[in-house]
């Protein structure tokens, strides 16, 4: 096996000794950065996903422009819709849009899950030239939604602050739902292998909306299928979950054989440490909103949460993506006060 030249990424997950975190950020390769924002007004956001040369261009700036430790492959957790056939636009200053999102029975009957992977060979292309070029210098990081997160759009049809419809629809038809769940899981899984195969050095799953139900409620809709997605990739990649506001199952999550676990700014790196028992890697937490103080309150902020994490089994990154507008400069302030930790 080729030996990646960075590999603390790697290490941090492994659980190895590091002379100081890696670094690395949620939605990194996006809408802060100047040359990415030109790609957007040339190109609308599904080309740019679907264009393996553009995914691979967008890949690249944050790794030579900012100089994290890690790439993560441009895409989107929505493409799993897609190849199940579920028409998906992203429109501007609004997000996510489905036109026709699930109503009913048939619906979910007419979902076609047969090969879907191969209606993703876009990404796979993706992947294969970045790791080409990115030349062994860092690891590739490869994503997917959760089921739970995944069926939030797919029913509600577009972002919502807390998916009551959906809800609604999941406590009144449990059945419907859980079919549901399975199929994006199952079509997640045969996703994510292929992402591997293709070069991928490690997988996060995003569970954005995993927040919006009670405890209770998330070991029913969405803790089980996360567990079956990383149960079947933990022998062949290290996995990362990311459970945003889901403080109640870090417990549980490291104990299923993931290599770390993602955590949002609400939970203290003390609380995750008791809570993991401190035998997981977490990875997080700086409030992305805090990239718009000065640079001396960012540098300060930053040399606080790595001191609370401490180095070690620790991934530094901010507790949710990058937001837009984001001064370039202070990305880079953030980055280098963790780099030049020691």
């Amino acid at each position: 096996m080729i030996k990646i030249k960075n590999d603390l990424f790697l290490k941090a997950l492994k659980g190895e000794k590091v002379d100081r975190p890696p670094v690395w950020i949620m939605r990194q390769a996006g809408r802060y950065l100047p040359d990415f924002m030109k790609l957007k007004n040339k190109y609308d956001f599904f080309t740019r996903c679907q264009t393996p040369e553009l995914a691979c261009e967008i890949t690249l700036m944050p790794i030579q422009q900012i100089g994290l430790d890690a790439a993560i492959i441009f895409s989107d957790i929505l493409v799993v819709p897609q190849a199940m056939g579920v028409k998906v636009e992203m429109k501007n200053n609004f997000g996510p849009f489905i036109e026709f999102p699930i109503k009913n029975k048939s619906d979910i009957q007419n979902l076609d899950i047969k090969n879907a992977e191969e209606r993703l060979d876009y990404v796979f292309k993706a992947v294969e030239m970045t790791k080409k070029a990115l030349n062994n210098e860092v690891p590739l990081i490869g994503f997917a939604g959760s089921p739970w997160t995944i069926l939030c759009y797919m029913i509600e049809g577009s972002g919502s602050k807390n998916f009551a419809s959906v809800k609604n629809f999941c406590f009144k038809n449990p059945e419907l739902a859980h079919n549901l769940l399975e199929k994006i899981t199952k079509v997640t899984i045969s996703y994510l292998k292929k992402k591997i195969l293709s070069g991928i050095d490690a997988v996060q799953l995003f569970d954005s909306w995993g927040g919006v139900l009670s405890h209770t409620d998330y070991q029913i809709f969405s803790y089980p299928y996360i567990k079956q997605i990383s149960d079947s990739l933990n022998s062949i990649s290290p996995v990362i979950i990311y459970p945003k506001g889901c403080w109640h199952s870090l417990s549980a999550y490291s104990k299923i054989g993931a290599a770390a676990i993602g955590i949002d700014w609400s939970c203290s790196a003390r609380n995750a440490r008791y809570l993991t028992g401190n035998n997981i890697t977490l990875q997080g937490n700086f409030d992305p909103s805090r990239l718009f103080s000065s640079k001396k309150d960012i540098k300060k902020h930053t040399l606080s949460m790595l001191n609370e994490f401490g180095k070690q089994s620790y991934i530094a990154n901010l507790g949710h993506g990058i937001l837009p507008n984001t001064p370039v400069d202070n990305v880079k302030t953030f980055v280098k006060t963790i780099k030049d930790y020691k």
